[in-house]
């Protein structure tokens, strides 16, 4: 199995810096008249298990999609849809796999459709899928290889860029592990070095090094595992927000890196975004998936649960209806939730809307 990141937090560092939070962050959820989480289902567990509340309620289906039996999944990282409504999954590729393929694709009704990606087994991890003029493109990023690639969605190069030598920051390729990418609607895009140095390097549509921003640390401007970005583009002005992840907080920059603020109320260990209409939905490594408003106010959180510590357990240990470590997440186009998992045995969750 690929060696987990030396940023993630082990079972022992979790429960001790997030147990007494999770209790109080639940209590003051529920005192505020906001429920942390529903769950509902008969002793017999054949009802359907719904999330959230009002309008913002949600059928939970684990382990979406056929999968077929050559293919077995590792740890899944990046999940994202096309304009067909197909689903795209990215994972590490489990061992035991007969298939090395790290691409996963399958229709909205979750029949596979294809594979692909063999040289991301291992290293698979942030997937961007963005609508261009010419057509839609993968963005992918490989910690391990040290790449972010644009691909077609049939796996095509577009190009490779490996370590952003023009920004003077990098002694060698190993102190580079790009995560995530996001991009601008003028084709300008951002890439987080989650798990290298914690920088966010920007380059041009071309492929260009303009600039780089953010640096390691916890004061304002400073990320910690700049681990997902997006482009906001809810409000007039779009805007990157980065999930820094290890201070426990999105910080919010302008398009040039200049600082806009921060958002740190019931956030965990925030990992990545995606939007459908006003909504921001951010799977958190610390077992749950949050829903912000426009404002970037608490909607709800969906499968609260307190289960990190079952990521390397077998899928029968798993809690139906609560989140371990939510990864990535997606709305697709009609509202429906994707999310994937950082456990062991990779998860596929659909939360359909109700």
């Amino acid at each position: 199995m690929p060696a987990t990141p030396s940023n993630q937090p082990n079972r022992r560092q979790f429960l001790a810096t997030a147990g007494v939070g999770t209790v109080a962050a639940i209590g003051a959820a529920a005192g505020a008249g906001v429920p942390a989480f529903l769950c509902t289902s008969n002793k017999s567990g054949l009802d359907p298990i719904v999330l959230g509340e009002g309008e913002h309620r949600y059928e939970c289906i684990h382990d979406w999609g056929e999968l077929p039996g050559h293919i077995r999944y590792g740890n899944t990282h990046g999940v994202c849809e096309d304009s067909q409504g197909r689903i795209y999954i990215k994972h590490t590729v489990h061992a035991t796999s007969d298939s090395a393929d790290a691409i996963v694709v399958f229709d909205a009704d979750g029949k596979f459709v294809t594979s692909w990606g063999a040289e991301f087994r291992g290293g698979a991890h942030g997937l961007h899928l963005q609508k261009e003029a010419d057509g839609e493109y993968l963005y992918l990023c490989d910690p391990n290889r040290h790449l972010v690639v644009k691909t077609t969605l049939d796996g095509e190069d577009v190009f490779r860029l490996g370590v952003p030598e023009a920004s003077g920051l990098y002694n060698s390729e190993g102190e580079y592990r790009p995560t995530n990418v996001a991009v601008a609607p003028n084709g300008d895009f951002y890439v987080g070095d989650g798990y290298g140095k914690s920088w966010i390097h920007q380059y041009n549509a071309a492929g260009e090094y303009v600039r780089s921003f953010g640096g390691p640390g916890n004061q304002l401007g400073q990320v910690s595992c700049p681990h997902g970005l997006m482009v906001d583009t809810r409000h007039a002005e779009p805007e990157l927000i980065v999930a820094d992840r290890s201070n426990n907080r999105i910080h919010r920059f302008d398009l040039e890196g200049r600082v806009l603020g921060l958002v740190t109320d019931e956030l965990r260990s925030p990992c990545h975004f995606h939007t459908h209409g006003g909504d921001l939905l951010i799977p958190d490594l610390a077992a749950r998936v949050t829903v912000f408003d426009r404002d970037n106010r608490l909607i709800t959180h969906l499968g609260d649960g307190e289960n990190y510590g079952l990521r390397g357990e077998p899928r029968e240990k798993f809690i139906p209806g609560k989140f371990i470590a939510p990864h990535g997440a997606i709305f697709d186009h009609t509202g429906n939730i994707f999310v994937v998992e950082w456990v062991e045995v990779g998860r596929v969750t659909k939360l359909r809307r109700l």
